[in-house]
């Protein structure tokens, strides 16, 4: 249990200034004129409140988060970024709990309250990634929470025993299946995806398969992905990272693919690359299909940007999509905080009474200015205390 905290002078999503009353862990009153009662009182003097940001796609284990600036030496290549992952994660001075640990710290105090990480697992690194990210979500418990991917960076087909530990590696707390282009990375697109989906089929897991596949190659395997999904029921539950053949084929074409996420039910999470194509975020959403958001690599092994801050990365897909007015970029805002929570199966996540007390508290007057200034003035609140 928490101690009861009357929040006073705060502004819900910009609307006009309320008072909001918290305590185990909920929303319990909201309203313009709440009595303290005893409780601990904070007034946010005209802050925007928000819920907490969502991060929908991290690599929390791959990081290099607090140690001393390297050169990177990762080249342009999806193949390239993998061999550099490989010989670079021999020598870090620090264990994967204390970089990913010292990641975590921040994306709290940008304001992120839960996070998916994909985690590496094959039979060179066994289970050891994950257990080190269960520590450290034990270790983050009532500060942000972690829901884990079991990720073949390296293959499953092509990489035998990393499909059995995969399964070890949900037994032992990870929540997610992943997968990584199978068909360029395996070359057996029914192969991957068949190990996938059996896993689920034997654990209940959820899915998310990074998609990098461009082009006809990738909306083939985007198109099976929600095959085995509708015929397994599993509408809500499967997820596609990246999805860049969405923004590499004709428009008839993604108008075909997105309306098969939409039946199948097969949400997307894209970290609004610099370089490589962006979903459409107007199409998905007019279409009814989930669309997240996520940092991906955080000074890692594959990149030496990034920062954890989700209305940065908010930012960065209004500025991909070419959004200017306020609506569309409240657009990916909304894919930050509410698109996260529905990919997540996040529960509760918004600002009513009975939602949960994840908040976020931003100097800012609107949404819009949220995402466009990214002010550095933040309080963070999590499970009604601030964290």
């Amino acid at each position: 249990m928490t101690e009861p905290l009357l929040l006073r002078n705060v502004r819900p999503w910009g609307a006009d200034a309320i008072h909001m009353r918290l305590s185990d862990g909920a929303i319990v009153a909201v309203g313009p004129e709440l009595d303290g009662d005893g409780a601990e009182t904070l007034d946010g003097a005209g802050a925007l409140v928000l819920p907490s940001l969502v991060d929908a796609h991290m690599h929390l284990d791959k990081t290099l988060w607090g140690e001393p600036w390297r050169d990177h030496p990762a080249g342009p290549t999806r193949d390239e970024r993998i061999a550099a992952d490989r010989r670079l994660r021999r020598d870090m001075a620090d264990s994967i709990e204390q970089r990913a640990g010292a990641l975590a710290a921040q994306a709290v105090r940008m304001g992120t309250g839960h996070i998916r990480s994909h985690v590496d697992v094959e039979p060179e690194l066994g289970l050891r990634h994950v257990e080190a990210l269960l520590n450290v979500r034990e270790t983050f418990a009532g500060r942000i929470d972690l829901q884990l991917v079991a990720f073949p960076q390296f293959g499953m087909v092509t990489n035998p025993g990393t499909a059995e530990l995969m399964e070890a590696a949900v037994r032992a707390g990870a929540e997610v299946v992943g997968g990584i282009d199978p068909a360029a990375i395996d070359r057996d697109r029914d192969g991957q995806l068949d190990a996938v989906f059996a896993i689920v089929e034997r654990t209940g897991a959820m899915v998310d398969i990074h998609l990098h596949e461009m082009g006809e190659e990738g909306a083939a395997s985007m198109a099976a992905i929600c095959e085995r999904t509708r015929a397994l029921g599993m509408a809500g539950r499967v997820a596609i990272s990246h999805a860049f053949c969405l923004g590499s084929v004709d428009a008839q074409h993604q108008a075909r693919l997105i309306e098969g996420l939409a039946a199948a039910g097969v949400g997307v999470v894209t970290y609004a690359p610099g370089s490589s194509p962006v979903p459409s975020v107007k199409e998905l959403n007019d279409a009814g299909v989930t669309l997240a958001v996520g940092s991906d690599g955080v000074r890692d092994t594959w990149t030496p940007y990034g920062n954890a801050d989700m209305l940065e990365r908010a930012m960065m897909l209004a500025y991909r999509s070419g959004f200017r007015k306020d609506a569309e970029i409240r657009l990916a805002l909304e894919a930050v905080i509410e698109g996260g929570a529905r990919l997540l199966g996040i529960d509760g996540l918004g600002l009513a009474p009975g939602c949960r007390a994840d908040l976020l508290l931003v100097e800012a007057a609107t949404m819009t200015e949220a995402v466009v200034a990214r002010p550095a003035g933040r309080t963070v609140i999590k499970g009604g205390r601030v964290v």
